[in-house]
Protein backbone atom coordinates (compact mmCIF):
# COMPACT_ATOMS: atom_id res chain seq x y z
CA UNK A 1 0.00 0.00 0.00
CA UNK A 2 1.25 3.75 -0.96
CA UNK A 3 2.38 5.46 2.07
CA UNK A 4 3.51 8.75 3.35
CA UNK A 5 6.44 9.46 5.24
CA UNK A 6 7.37 11.13 8.43
CA UNK A 7 7.97 14.67 7.91
CA UNK A 8 9.68 16.93 10.62
CA UNK A 9 8.29 20.57 11.14
CA UNK A 10 10.57 22.94 8.53
CA UNK A 11 9.79 20.65 5.49
CA UNK A 12 8.20 21.95 2.45
CA UNK A 13 7.64 18.97 0.62
CA UNK A 14 6.27 15.50 1.74
CA UNK A 15 7.64 11.99 0.87
CA UNK A 16 5.45 9.59 -0.81
CA UNK A 17 6.46 5.93 -1.36
CA UNK A 18 4.62 4.17 -4.41
CA UNK A 19 3.55 0.34 -4.56
CA UNK A 20 6.62 -0.10 -7.33
CA UNK A 21 9.05 1.74 -4.87
CA UNK A 22 8.30 -0.47 -2.15
CA UNK A 23 8.66 -3.18 -3.78
CA UNK A 24 11.62 -2.06 -4.83
CA UNK A 25 13.14 -1.59 -1.42
CA UNK A 26 12.56 -5.52 -0.49
CA UNK A 27 15.49 -6.31 -2.87
CA UNK A 28 18.52 -7.33 -1.39
CA UNK A 29 20.58 -4.44 -2.65
CA UNK A 30 23.46 -7.10 -2.45
CA UNK A 31 23.27 -7.68 1.22
CA UNK A 32 22.60 -4.07 2.04
CA UNK A 33 19.25 -3.75 2.32
CA UNK A 34 18.92 -2.44 5.92
CA UNK A 35 22.36 0.47 4.96
CA UNK A 36 19.98 1.70 1.66
CA UNK A 37 16.54 1.86 4.05
CA UNK A 38 18.32 3.51 7.02
CA UNK A 39 20.67 5.86 4.32
CA UNK A 40 16.77 6.42 2.70
CA UNK A 41 15.11 7.59 6.54
CA UNK A 42 18.26 9.68 7.92
CA UNK A 43 19.89 11.54 5.47
CA UNK A 44 17.98 11.07 1.94
CA UNK A 45 14.58 11.72 2.66
CA UNK A 46 15.62 15.02 4.76
CA UNK A 47 17.18 16.11 2.23
CA UNK A 48 14.50 15.73 -0.32
CA UNK A 49 11.86 17.09 2.00
CA UNK A 50 13.77 20.63 1.90
CA UNK A 51 15.49 20.67 -1.59
CA UNK A 52 14.79 17.95 -4.19
CA UNK A 53 16.47 19.04 -6.81
CA UNK A 54 19.85 20.27 -5.84
CA UNK A 55 22.63 18.05 -4.06
CA UNK A 56 25.97 16.36 -5.27
CA UNK A 57 23.58 13.09 -5.58
CA UNK A 58 21.08 14.38 -7.63
CA UNK A 59 20.21 14.68 -11.27
CA UNK A 60 17.55 15.35 -13.55
CA UNK A 61 16.96 12.72 -16.04
CA UNK A 62 16.91 14.43 -19.64
CA UNK A 63 13.80 13.79 -21.74
CA UNK A 64 11.11 12.56 -19.06
CA UNK A 65 7.83 13.73 -19.13
CA UNK A 66 6.87 14.47 -16.10
CA UNK A 67 10.08 16.03 -15.25
CA UNK A 68 11.87 12.80 -13.11
CA UNK A 69 14.92 13.34 -11.00
CA UNK A 70 16.95 10.42 -9.72
CA UNK A 71 19.41 10.25 -6.37
CA UNK A 72 22.30 8.41 -6.31
CA UNK A 73 23.43 5.54 -3.68
CA UNK A 74 26.56 4.37 -4.14
CA UNK A 75 25.77 1.81 -7.41
CA UNK A 76 21.87 1.84 -6.97
CA UNK A 77 19.77 4.77 -8.46
CA UNK A 78 16.14 5.75 -6.48
CA UNK A 79 13.68 8.09 -9.34
CA UNK A 80 11.24 10.13 -8.51
CA UNK A 81 8.82 13.01 -9.33
CA UNK A 82 8.18 16.36 -7.47
CA UNK A 83 5.06 17.52 -7.20
CA UNK A 84 5.26 21.50 -7.00
CA UNK A 85 1.21 21.96 -6.73
CA UNK A 86 1.00 19.58 -3.11
CA UNK A 87 4.39 20.13 -1.97
CA UNK A 88 4.84 16.09 -2.58
CA UNK A 89 7.93 13.99 -3.29
CA UNK A 90 6.94 11.05 -5.22
CA UNK A 91 9.12 8.11 -4.84
CA UNK A 92 8.46 5.76 -7.94
CA UNK A 93 11.46 2.70 -8.50
CA UNK A 94 14.75 1.79 -7.11
CA UNK A 95 17.15 -0.53 -9.13
CA UNK A 96 21.02 -1.42 -9.68
CA UNK A 97 22.69 1.65 -11.80
CA UNK A 98 23.24 -1.08 -14.78
CA UNK A 99 19.26 -2.16 -14.71
CA UNK A 100 18.03 1.50 -14.71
Amino acid sequence: MPKLCEEGSLDRYKIFETEQFQEDLEQDFSGQQERIKTKLKTYVYPQLRTQPFLGPNIKKLVNYNPQTWRYRIGGYRFFYVVDPKRDMVIMLSADLRGSA
